[in-house]
């Protein structure tokens, strides 16, 4: 069975389930508020996390209990909604929202009754709707990709940061060719790439570059609907640039084409490679591991057929059908977007933040944070693009990743072809979804 029907076979049977989950109870106790959020065990992200959970402990008198889970994190919230015992809050991506609603997992949210909802910025809220204009989360993070470089690199061969697609190219290519460690080795690359098509990280890394150059996946078609547009010509060449980085240029770190983000962040740790689009979540850890006079961090450059703009993620708080807690829900919601809650989550300059980017506009991150690159990534957001609420991106992310990664390990294939290919899978993904 293919992954597809496979996938639609097991929401068909969810859904069986699913109706009237509201009526089976929360996975915690009841008078325990139990918080998941995607994050490793024992990291410092999830001591975060429990670190807010915590405050808001003290600060409310509602007792939490927090989940740290990282793989496998939406099969295992399937199981615990066959068993109609969500838990009562869920922190999770904003791309995961379509999905988590059209399952019928998630309460309404009345922005108008949430305390502190009329502070939080309206790109952030944007992201906390659904595609039927409905808001089911309270948004929390958010975080925009900007270019992690190695500034020792960059200056021991005498280049400029690059404002241009071509000055990005050329850049790559004197890590790539002019031994830019010094130790007398070619052992450099240009681009490090997660470029891999495990949860879709192929896509993942190349929106940034589409959305710089003007285009998208998709495009709105009135409320609900939408277009696959793949195959516009500005789609294109974003994806053929890269192709030519990995092959005719060869600027990319070996091995790009089967790695996923947890081997990217160690290539470039190594000094394997010298420039990597990422989110600002592993600046602290770079900082450390790499040193920070050696590292900056610049903005994308606008594509030469349009811009600007990268790539918009965060995390919303989800509030969970079927919990008997529903007031300690939203006060958590209400206290997760509060400044204190918003700063507890940033976790200053330090390794672990849950919130990257605060979503609360009161909140100053020049005093929070004295790092001055973390305001590159803030900039980015102002033209930061979300994945668009349909009621499930990550078949669209997965199938558009398989399409990409093809074009980049086979440096024969045609990139206008394959996007037109592309853009034919994802219509029909779209119909599947009753969303063209």
């Amino acid at each position: 069975m293919s992954r597809r029907l496979l996938g639609a076979a097991i929401i068909a049977s969810l859904a069986v389930t699913l109706t009237g989950c509201g009526s089976g109870g929360s996975s915690g106790s009841d008078d325990t508020l139990e918080i998941w959020i995607r994050q490793a065990p024992d990291s410092d992200s999830a001591k975060t996390a429990k670190k807010l959970a915590d405050a808001f402990t003290q600060a409310s008198g509602v007792k939490t209990k927090v989940v740290a889970l990282f793989d496998d994190f939406e099969t295992k919230l399937n199981q615990q909604a066959a068993q109609k015992q969500l838990p009562d809050i869920v922190i999770n991506d904003t791309a995961q929202l379509g999905n988590m609603q059209s399952q019928g997992w998630l309460r309404e949210v009345d922005k108008a009754s949430l305390a502190g909802g009329d502070k939080l910025s309206d790109r952030a809220w944007s992201a906390a709707t659904g595609s039927d204009g409905k808001i089911y989360a309270a948004p929390f993070s958010a975080q925009a990709f900007a270019l992690i470089v190695r500034k020792d690199w960059r200056e021991k061969v005498g280049m400029q940061p690059p404002a241009t697609w071509e000055d990005l190219a050329k850049l790559a290519t004197a890590f790539t060719q002019k031994d830019p460690d010094g130790n007398g080795q070619a052992d450099t690359a240009g681009f490090v790439i997660p470029a891999g098509t495990k949860r879709g990280y192929a896509s993942w890394y190349a929106s940034s570059l589409i959305y710089a150059n003007g285009a998208d996946f998709l495009k709105a078609a009135g409320p609900g609907k939408y277009t696959a547009t793949a195959n516009d010509p500005k789609f294109v060449e974003a994806v053929q640039y890269l192709q030519d980085q990995f092959c005719k240029s060869k600027t990319v770190n070996p091995g790009a084409v089967s790695n996923d983000t947890t081997v990217t962040h160690e290539v470039f740790e190594k000094g394997q490679g010298g420039i990597y689009l990422v989110g600002p979540y592993v600046l602290a850890r770079f900082v450390k591991s790499v040193g920070t006079d050696k590292i900056e961090v610049l903005p994308v450059p606008k594509g030469p057929a349009g811009g600007p703009g990268t790539l918009g993620e965060g995390e919303n708080v989800y509030m969970m059908v079927g919990s008997s807690m529903e007031d300690a829900q939203k006060k958590f919601a209400e206290y997760a977007i509060s400044p204190e809650g918003q700063k507890i989550g940033m976790n200053k300059d330090a390794n672990g933040a849950i919130v990257r980017l605060p979503v609360n506009t009161t909140v100053d991150m020049a005093a929070e944070r004295q790092d001055p690159r973390w305001k590159v990534f803030q900039e980015s957001y102002e033209f930061a693009v979300y994945a668009p609420p349909v009621p499930n991106w990550a078949p669209i992310r997965q199938t558009s990743a398989d399409a990409i990664n093809t074009v980049w390990a086979d440096c024969t294939a045609d990139v206008k072809t394959a996007m037109d290919g592309l853009n034919t899978k994802l219509t029909q993904e779209l119909q599947s979804q009753k969303a063209s």
